[in-house]
């Protein structure tokens, strides 16, 4: 599993911050003892008994390169002044410690390089730099004021540069700044791309749904209004025909497939058939008027020749026979008249 982990970006990545993280640690003094941890960020240490305004001893030194250890009596001062070698480059450190009625001192400079003119300036250095502090053993402020003006003297005769000392945090907590830093950066950068894309992605299928919600709907509409144009064949009472039965089976499979949206069926292509099915009503419908149209001539003329055929034979025949009878009744009464009259007579 790790070698899989390791094989991976991501584990490349973790490992070397895991390798940062350790470097950062290691320079920032996670292995010093505890006096190199203390001139890390100051120029005196006081080890614990000895007697000293720890404050003031601060401001006496300043920020001149100079760092003073003040050990306990009877402690390797060489040792103490190796430990600090990589918390005190470019400063002069002296260490010392009370030794009855003087200061026991061990000088160790770190200023300059290895060339034999460094060098030699060094112990000129290291020599002068503890002069008359055994005079001050019970006032250690003044011993350090002492060593000061002797640091001053160096500095003026140029055996010493001149200048402030410096703390500057390890390269890898620059390191580990910066990548902080940029990981927020990055990971805001991220963020708001991923947001911006989610974003993007959201009002798309969005879009895709309001799309398809559309078709949808006209879809509907195009459905009813096929179902309206069956309705009105229904109405119009035409002999039911073998085409008008396939269109009516047509569209309730067509229905089916319409009010299932998991069948499948594309809307264009469901869209296509509600057209053709209401291209072929609209021909049924166009058939159907026609033979209406047909059928309602014909039998407008059948009814005016008949009317006009029973109207004539009937109105000649009561002509002739009531004007028969019309003429015969005169006749019939002069007669009656005439035989009357000759009665009387």
């Amino acid at each position: 599993m790790l070698g899989r982990l390791v094989g991976t970006g991501f584990g490349r990545a973790v490992l070397a911050c895991l390798a940062l993280a350790g470097w950062a640690l290691w320079s920032g003094g996670l292995l010093d003892g505890p006096v190199a941890r203390h001139v890390r960020v100051s120029s005196v240490y006081a080890a614990p008994g000895v007697d000293l305004d720890r404050a003031a001893a601060e401001r006496v030194v300043g920020n001149r390169r100079l760092v003073v250890l003040l050990m306990a009596p009877g402690a390797d001062l060489r040792e103490a002044c190796a430990d600090t070698e990589r918390t005190t480059q470019g400063t002069l450190v002296l260490a010392m410690s009370r030794d009855g009625e003087d200061w026991d001192t061990y000088g160790c400079s770190r200023v300059g390089g290895d060339s034999p003119r460094d060098i030699g300036r060094s112990l000129v250095a290291e020599t002068v730099i503890s002069q008359g502090a055994d005079a001050f053993v019970d006032r250690p402020i003044e011993a350090l004021k002492v060593i000061v003006l002797n640091y001053d003297r160096l500095v003026r005769t140029g055996l010493l540069p001149d200048g402030a000392r410096t703390i500057n945090p390890s390269l890898p907590r620059y390191l580990l700044a910066g990548g902080a830093v940029v990981g927020v950066v990055a990971g805001a950068a991220a963020l708001w791309l991923g947001g911006r894309r989610a974003g993007r992605l959201a009002d798309a299928r969005r879009a895709v749904r309001d799309a398809r919600a559309d078709e949808r709907a006209a879809l509907g509409a195009a459905t009813a209004v096929l179902a309206q144009q069956i309705i009105d064949l229904d109405r119009a009472g035409g002999p039911v025909g073998p085409a008008y039965r396939r269109l009516a089976g047509d569209y309730v499979g067509l229905l089916d497939e319409v009010s299932d949206p998991t069948s499948g069926g594309s809307v264009g292509r469901l869209r296509e058939r509600v057209e053709e099915l209401s291209r072929r009503a609209a021909d049924l419908a166009d058939d159907a008027a026609s033979g209406r149209g047909a059928g309602g001539a014909s039998g407008r003329g059948a009814g005016r020749a008949s009317g006009r055929d029973v109207g004539g034979a009937s109105g000649r025949g009561a002509g002739g026979a009531s004007g028969t009878r019309v003429g015969a009744i005169p006749g019939a009464r002069s007669g009656r008249k005439r035989a009357r009259g000759r009665g009387r007579r």
